[in-house]
């Protein structure tokens, strides 16, 4: 069996020390492919592969059609908007991705951005504290689990939307369950995006919901660019100037934004979430010990393409 990593953005060297180890622990031969720079690299390497392991690498229907052999993509990192699912499913490939890995990662990045933002980007003026201040989060998974956690050190106040997840279970986080969008984003200074990017999410989050929130209002996204309505939200901070949007994902219109809007808004440059050498290496072991347990036993867990 033949297991290729491909990464446009390699894993750190630690990282791909340990999915050799379990590779070839399991007996499985270990292909790597970083840094490619044209598509038909990645259509070569393919070819004769039983598995691959990917990041932010595209998976679409030629590089699926190209891999005649190919049992298993597996996306090291929770999203998995990169793998075309129905393209997948129809030649018989199981996508995965290894969710959790990142999300303390990220949730670090959240309030990175948040302590930034009530400090006004550090630019000398006097900010405020969030101890005491309300958060909601949009969509409680793993990464909103753990902002939850963190936040509690801060001493906010927190709440949760997520029709997917049982009142009790965010009940039991010390979380207070919310029942509509409106609410959530009416109810909470503070506002992170976990949601993912779907049919029904994208464009979801703009004018509507960002004027409801309170005075000094910070709506973090470390989630999708695609789930904001970029002219909505616009609208919204032109209208409420003590509104401040930061996230992980650089926006479409972000020159604008920014030139509207200057130190209200900041954009890292690239996606950053995951960023960390932990995180790095979580998702690129979880990924390889995910290969190994399908092609052995069968073990589908994490399957997304079902």
């Amino acid at each position: 069996m033949k297991v290729l990593v491909a990464t446009e953005k390699p894993f750190a060297a630690v990282a791909v020390n340990g999915i050799r180890e379990v590779i070839e622990e399991a007996g499985y031969e270990l292909v790597l492919l970083e840094k490619y720079a044209a598509k038909q690299e990645l259509l070569d390497a393919v070819a004769d592969a039983d598995a691959i392991i990917i990041r932010s690498d595209i998976v679409d229907k030629e590089v699926l059609d190209a891999a005649k052999n190919l049992k298993i993509v597996v996306r090291a990192g929770a999203g998995y908007d990169n793998i075309d699912l129905e393209a997948s499913k129809a030649n018989g490939v199981v996508a995965q991705n290894t969710p959790g890995q990142n999300s303390n990662a990220v949730a670090e990045l959240v309030f990175g951005m948040t302590i930034m933002a009530v400090r006004n980007m550090y630019n000398g003026t006097s900010g405020t504290e969030v101890k005491g201040k309300t958060l909601g989060i949009h969509a409680f998974g793993q990464v909103g689990r753990n902002v939850a956690r963190i936040a509690k050190g801060f001493e906010m106040e927190v709440s949760a939307l997520d029709p997917y997840c049982p009142d009790e279970a965010i009940s039991a986080a010390g979380v207070t369950p919310i029942h509509s969008v409106e609410e959530l984003y009416s109810k909470n200074q503070f506002v992170s995006l976990h949601i993912p990017a779907t049919a029904e999410t994208k464009k979801s989050v703009g004018y509507d919901l960002v004027k409801l929130m309170p005075k000094n209002g910070v709506l973090i996204n470390t989630a999708r660019k695609e789930v904001i309505d970029e002219e909505g939200l616009a609208k919204a901070m032109e209208e409420r100037p003590d509104i401040k949007y930061v996230a992980d994902i650089k926006p479409d219109s972000a020159e604008e934004l920014k030139a509207k809007f200057g130190d209200r808004v900041f954009f890292t440059p690239k996606k950053m979430g995951a960023q960390t050498a932990e995180a790095n290496i979580n998702a690129g072991i979880a990924a390889a010990q995910q290969v190994v347990a399908f092609l052995r036993d069968g073990i589908n867990k994490y399957q997304v393409n079902k």
